[in-house]
């Protein structure tokens, strides 16, 4: 390939990759812009980016009307919750999947690709059935419970080929140095697998903290419910939204999300390399 048909593309994927940018990012833009526009220019034919006359209205009208920050409590709850439980299941038990090969990875395998192709209609009324038996319906552990069992298959997954990216050499020097199974895992398999275990709890709990269907049906007052569910309520009874204060309280639901991962990309950046180093 000749030097500018080389520049060439790689000024065409510069461009492609801009582009989907821009696509990615407009409507978290638009979302912000709508949030400190006040009444009379949400209603203008000719909208613009930028608010003429940018207000916080729209913030204290959102929080006088609906419960955001009990709702945003119960949502941290629920999602750092299913995170953390997911994440201390899935790691033995990824380990198990990516080192023996067997009847049970084959198994777990099955049930990771079988589960994620199980749409929510189809599982709500046996899940509310079982939950009832076990009187957790309108209980955010009841909540935690299914967020954990849904996004423990993905987990598994995960994880499983985090821990085969990590030397089997590592293994053996360490039960030649007398290591048992368990301290092989907590000491030196573990501080690999760092970067992959934040990286999946990252997801539970962005997977979590975005779910509305599960935490629609079974949670019925409103001092249980969580953000997602909080936000249909600023439409009306003929679907019209309150456009503003939906904005400022969409806003604020995304936030948490977009810091966690923006704290967290380092990290998961740094352990990888220094995952390599070690390996």
């Amino acid at each position: 390939m000749s030097l500018p048909t080389s520049r060439a593309a790689r000024a065409g994927q510069y461009v492609a990759l801009l582009a989907y940018l821009v696509f990615l990012a407009f409507p978290f833009l638009w979302l912000l812009s709508t949030a400190f526009k006040p009444a009379r220019e949400l209603g203008s034919l000719h909208p613009t980016w930028i608010p003429d006359h940018p207000t916080l209205d729209n913030f204290r009208q959102a929080f006088d009307e609906q419960p955001l920050l009990q709702a945003a409590a119960n949502s941290v709850i629920t999602a750092v919750s299913a995170a953390l439980i997911a994440v201390t299941i899935a790691t033995p038990m990824a380990y198990v999947m990516a080192r023996h090969r067997g009847r049970l990875a084959t198994a777990a395998t099955g049930w990771v690709v079988i589960s994620q192709a199980f749409p929510f209609v189809l599982v709500i009324t046996p899940l509310f059935l079982v939950l009832k038996n076990l009187h957790l319906i309108n209980s955010l552990w009841g909540l935690v419970l299914v967020y954990v069992v849904w996004s423990l298959p993905f987990a598994l997954w995960m994880l499983a080929g985090y821990v085969r990216a990590v030397p089997t050499e590592l293994e053996e020097a360490a039960a030649v140095d007398g290591a048992g199974r368990v301290r092989t895992l907590a000491s030196v398999v573990a501080p690999l697998l760092a970067p992959g275990i934040v990286a999946t709890a990252l997801f539970a709990f962005i997977t979590a903290w975005n779910e509305f269907f599960f935490a629609l049906v079974l949670l019925k007052t409103p001092e249980k419910q969580t953000l997602p569910v909080v936000l249909t309520h600023f439409l009306g009874a003929e679907g019209v939204a309150d456009l503003g204060p939906l904005a400022a309280a969409a806003f604020l639901a995304t936030l948490p999300s977009l810091v966690l991962f923006a704290f967290i990309q380092r990290r998961i950046t740094g352990g990888m390399t220094a995952g390599a180093v070690r390996g």
